[in-house]
């Protein structure tokens, strides 16, 4: 059979068709100015062709005419006195994964599903749908003999995209694919625009990240990313509860944007007549808290900042911090390789987790190196035999590392560190011991006071946190 669909319209009201054989060639392109003529020249096609007849032809308008035979259609609907969005209950027994993963149990047995529709096979008197839910998707059969005439008319009116509600009991077709044979159906919900056509689907990175209702419809994955998300959230949450921490929450709006170095957000608060900031970090209310005598808290919440926006950076997003009294930095890193390891546990169920072309090992001890070390591991240049900071800046001249006027001999380390090593921290890796230069706030080394106790761990040349020995001396 040939199945002939359109991509997205371009021009005008112009009808365009494309002929796709079945090995998914394009046999044709066209366009007419309406759709009779494009059906009179399928039927011409698959009359004369000297492969078997075509068995089915559906020629696809643009979004805008589709969306007009929606609204049509659920205006026919609506008069009818069947309309859809006066629903405000369903009933949902089973989710897909369930019904195939005990199928063994729930053979011949009647289960509710709902969810929508995302394909269409039409044999007649008999159709496969693939209905998709949270957790995924499954087919139903169903056949006018069981459904009943007047509802399986109405039921060939609806649209890939619609929502519905199916009865029916469990079983498997003769491809052993598991289904559900349908009893009842009810439209939901209309779907008044088209989903992205079935061939290339959605794939445009901006319109993902606008849409992203839309990417969850058409990528499974972006809706496991998402409920992972929310599963690792509540992970850190047990995680820390359990070792005695306090969650808090402190305010966002802020006299002063503090906690980091960021461009904050400005606002105004019209009864007290003074500006403010959103927030660019939580740090400073969560020390007031210690100081308080709280001991552990924590806080994850949205924080903004007012600076540059790609793919992985957004001006507001969410940060996990926490402190706690009493300990150290290596503390705080065993904390922290603890709880990687936990949640990694809890929400993939293995310590292993495949990740882009690396599989990254978060059960093995992580690795840990000062900043020294490891720029002597990956550039060769110890920066223990660098004297002084005209010695850092000849340094980097010779290894073609850029650095501004004003840097020291602790800026250039973080500029060798940055060019030379971070692409190489691939597993695991706590990086310790920063120089002071970059490290504001923070305890120096009682045997080295050009360096602090401070710590990032990186994972597949990312930084996955940032740590120290907080600065308590109110003069230093």
């Amino acid at each position: 059979a040939s199945d002939v669909y359109k991509r997205q319209e371009q021009s005008g009201d112009k009808v365009k068709y494309t002929l796709f054989l079945q090995t998914g060639v394009v046999a044709l392109e066209g366009e007419t100015d309406n759709e009779a003529q494009a059906l009179e020249i399928i039927e011409k096609i698959g009359n004369n062709a000297n492969a078997a007849q075509m068995t089915m032809a559906e020629v696809v308008l643009s979004e805008n005419e589709q969306k007009q035979i929606r609204i049509d259609k659920l205006k026919a609907l609506q008069d009818a006195g069947k309309d859809p969005f006066e629903i405000t209950l369903a009933t949902q027994t089973h989710h897909s994964d369930e019904i195939k993963a005990h199928f063994d149990e729930l053979e011949e047995k009647d289960v509710t599903i709902a969810g929508r529709i995302m394909t269409w096979r039409d044999m007649g008197k008999a159709n496969f749908i693939d209905i998709q839910d949270r957790n995924g998707r499954i087919q139903a059969y169903v056949r006018m003999n069981d459904v009943g005439e007047d509802v399986f008319k109405e039921f060939k009116t609806w649209d890939i995209g619609d929502i519905v509600e199916i009865t029916g009991f469990v079983f498997k077709t003769r491809t052993g694919e598991v289904s559900v044979h349908t009893k009842q159906i009810r439209l939901l919900s209309k779907s008044l625009l088209p989903l992205p056509e079935k061939f290339h689907g959605l794939t445009d990175t901006d319109t993902r990240y606008r849409k992203r209702y839309l990417d969850m419809i058409m990528n499974p994955d972006v809706k496991d990313t998402f409920i992972k998300r929310s599963k690792i959230i509540t992970s850190i949450r047990n995680y820390l509860d359990n070792l005695g921490f306090i969650e808090v929450e402190t305010p966002i709006l802020n006299t002063i944007p503090g906690g980091a170095a960021a461009r904050p957000f400005i606002t105004h608060h019209n009864t007290l007549d003074m500006d403010m900031y959103l927030r660019i970090a939580t740090e400073l209310y969560l020390k007031r808290l210690i100081v308080g005598g709280m001991e552990r808290v924590y806080e994850i919440g949205r924080v903004f900042r007012n600076e540059g926006l790609d793919t992985r950076h957004n001006p507001e997003f969410t940060l996990m911090e926490l402190y706690q009294a009493y300990t150290d930095y290596y503390g705080m890193m065993d904390l922290t390789e603890n709880m990687f390891r936990y949640v990694a546990q809890e929400v993939c169920g293995t310590t292993v987790i495949p990740y882009a072309e690396e599989t990254i090992d978060l059960g093995k001890p992580f690795e840990r190196l000062t900043m020294v070390d490891a720029v002597k591991k990956y550039a060769g240049v110890d920066f223990d035999q660098i004297p002084d900071t005209a010695a850092a800046k000849k340094l980097a001249d010779e290894k073609g590392v850029h650095y501004e006027e004003r840097h020291a001999k602790g800026d250039i380390l973080n500029l060798f560190f940055e060019e030379f090593v971070e692409e190489h921290l691939i597993q695991p890796v706590f990086i310790m011991d920063h120089p002071v230069e970059i490290s504001p706030l923070t305890k120096r080394k009682p045997d080295k006071p050009d360096y602090v106790e401070r710590f990032e761990l990186f994972i597949y040349g990312r930084e996955m946190c940032n740590a120290y020995s907080e600065l308590n001396d109110p003069i230093d």
